[in-house]
C-alpha cells in the first residue's frame, strides 16, 4: 500500500472520449447532433414491437457488431459491444497511452447488463433445446461482461469493475475510476457506462410503470424534458468512456487534456424503489458534496448537464435541489438536457452525458434542450433551448446530475483545463 500511495498526488484529468450514441457512432458525430439538436428517436418497425404499448426508442445511429467483428459479435452481448466501440474510440482519442499493465484500470458499468442475452437464450432453450444453448451464455450476460471485455482488450491488470446503481451507474463509475486514480490504485483508468435495453420485455416493463413517453404518433417530439406536458423518458442504447489519468502520467507523455475530473457526490434517498424523494434533499447533498471534494464554489459553476428524464416529479426534484445550493447563482446557470435527444440510456446515460459535459467545457458550448414548447412554470432555471448558449471564457466548473431507481445520487463536478497544471 505504501507503494501504491506515492503514486496518488495531483489532479485527475480527462484525456481521452468515446461514445456510440443514437446521435452518432462516435463522439464528433454525437456532438454535432448535439449542437444542432437533432432527436435519435423513431417509430420501431420491428414485428416484435407492433402489439408494444410504447413503440418508440432511440436506438443507436451505428450497428456494433461489424465494428467488433463478426467472431465476437458471436461471443458478446449487444452492450458489450458498445462499450468496445467507444472505449477503442477513447483509448485512440488519449493517445494510446503506455501504462504499465498494473497501473491501467476498468471500470464499465451497466444497470442492466447483458439482460437481453439472457432473455434470448431462454428463448432458444424454450423453443430448440439445450444443445441450441450457447457455452457463451453467462459471459454474455453476466454484468460485469462490458467491463471484462474492455479490461481483456486493453491488458489492465490494476482491476476492472463494474457498477450496477441502475441510471446512475455510468456517472458512478466515473467517480469510481477518480477514487482509483485518487488512492493511488492506478495512474490510468477507463471508464465509463454501457447499456442494450431495446427489448420488448424491458420496454412493456418500463411502459407498465408509466415511466415512458406514449407520443407513438411523434417520436421526435417525445422527449420533453421540462415541458408542461411531458409525460415520461424515451428509451436509449449506447455506450460512452472517458480516459482518466493522474496529472503526473499525464504530464510525462505530453497528452492532451480535455479537463479535470474535479469532483464526486455519492448519496441515496432511501425513501422509494422507483421514485425521487419530492423535494430533492439528498440530490442537493449530492451537488454539495461534488462541489466540496471539487474544492469549487456554487458560483464556480458555469453549466449544468442535467438528468431530466422528462418524468413530471424528476424533473422538478432537480431543480429544486440545485436552486438550493447554488441560491441566486441558479437562475444564471445554463441548464442542458440531453436526454431531449438521445433518449435515456440507462446505466450508460450517465457516462454518455459525461461526455457532453465535458465537451460543453472544452468547446465553452452547452446544447440546447429540445422540445420545450412550453415551459413548466414550476421549472424555474435558465434551460438553454433551440439553439447551443455560448459558455463564458476562464475558470470554470461543469455538473453532470445522474440519479437511479433505488435512491441512487451521482453529481460529477468538471474542472476546465486551463486551471489543471498540465504543463500545456
Amino acid at each position: 500500500m505504501e507503494n501504491a500511495m506515492a503514486h496518488a498526488t495531483g489532479k485527475v484529468l480527462v484525456t481521452g472520449l468515446g461514445a456510440t450514441t443514437p446521435l452518432g457512432g462516435d463522439v464528433p458525430s454525437t456532438w454535432r447532433s448535439l449542437l444542432a439538436g437533432r432527436s435519435g428517436a423513431r417509430l420501431l418497425t420491428e414485428p416484435w414491437a407492433r402489439d408494444l404499448t410504447v413503440r418508440i426508442a432511440c436506438p443507436a445511429a451505428s450497428e456494433p457488431a461489424p465494428a467488433v467483428g463478426p467472431a465476437l459479435a458471436r461471443r458478446t452481448d449487444r452492450s458489450t459491444q458498445f462499450a468496445l466501440v467507444a472505449a477503442r474510440e477513447a483509448w485512440q482519442d488519449a493517445g494510446r497511452p503506455e501504462v504499465d499493465p498494473e497501473r491501467l484500470g476498468v471500470v464499465v458499468a451497466s444497470g442492466l447488463g447483458g439482460l437481453t442475452s439472457l432473455l434470448n437464450s431462454h428463448d432458444v432453450l424454450r423453443e430448440k433445446g439445450p444443445r441450441r444453448v450457447s457455452p457463451h451464455t453467462v459471459p454474455m450476460f453476466m454484468p460485469n461482461g462490458p467491463a471484462a471485455q474492455v479490461g481483456l482488450e486493453l491488458g489492465a491488470r490494476a482491476g476492472v469493475h463494474t457498477t450496477a446503481s441502475a441510471c446512475a451507474s455510468g456517472a458512478e463509475a466515473v467517480g469510481y475510476a477518480l477514487a482509483m486514480i485518487r488512492s493511488g490504485r492506478a495512474d490510468v483508468v477507463v471508464a465509463g457506462g454501457t447499456e442494450a435495453p431495446i427489448h420488448p420485455l424491458i420496454m412493456t416493463a418500463f411502459a407498465n410503470m408509466m415511466a415512458m413517453s406514449r407520443r407513438n404518433d411523434d417520436p421526435r417530439a417525445a422527449s420533453r424534458p421540462y415541458d408542461r406536458d411531458r409525460d415520461g423518458f424515451v428509451m436509449g442504447e449506447g455506450a460512452g468512456i472517458l480516459v482518466l489519468e493522474s496529472e503526473e502520467h499525464a504530464c510525462s507523455r505530453g497528452a492532451r487534456v480535455y479537463g479535470e475530473a474535479a469532483g464526486v457526490g455519492l448519496t441515496s434517498d432511501a425513501h422509494h424503489i422507483a421514485q425521487p424523494e419530492p423535494d430533492g434533499r439528498d440530490v442537493t447533498r449530492s451537488v454539495r458534496a461534488a462541489l466540496a471534494d471539487a474544492g469549487a464554489a456554487p458560483e464556480d459553476v458555469v453549466h449544468v448537464n442535467a438528468h431530466a428524464t422528462a418524468t413530471p416529479l424528476g424533473d422538478l426534484a432537480e431543480l429544486a435541489a440545485l436552486r438550493r445550493v447554488l441560491g441566486d447563482h441558479a437562475a444564471r446557470v445554463p441548464l442542458s438536457a440531453t436526454k431531449s435527444m438521445t433518449g435515456h440510456l440507462l446505466g450508460a446515460t450517465g457516462a454518455v452525458e459525461s461526455v457532453a459535459a465535458v465537451l460543453a467545457l472544452h468547446h465553452r458550448s452547452a446544447p440546447p434542450t429540445i422540445n420545450v414548447d412550453v415551459l413548466d412554470e414550476r421549472a424555474d432555471a435558465d434551460v438553454v433551448r433551440d439553439k447551443p448558449r455560448e459558455l463564458p471564457p476562464g475558470p470554470a466548473v461543469v455538473l453532470n446530475n445522474s440519479f437511479g431507481f433505488g435512491g441512487h445520487n451521482v453529481c460529477l463536478a468538471f474542472r476546465d483545463a486551463g486551471t489543471a497544471d498540465t504543463g500545456d
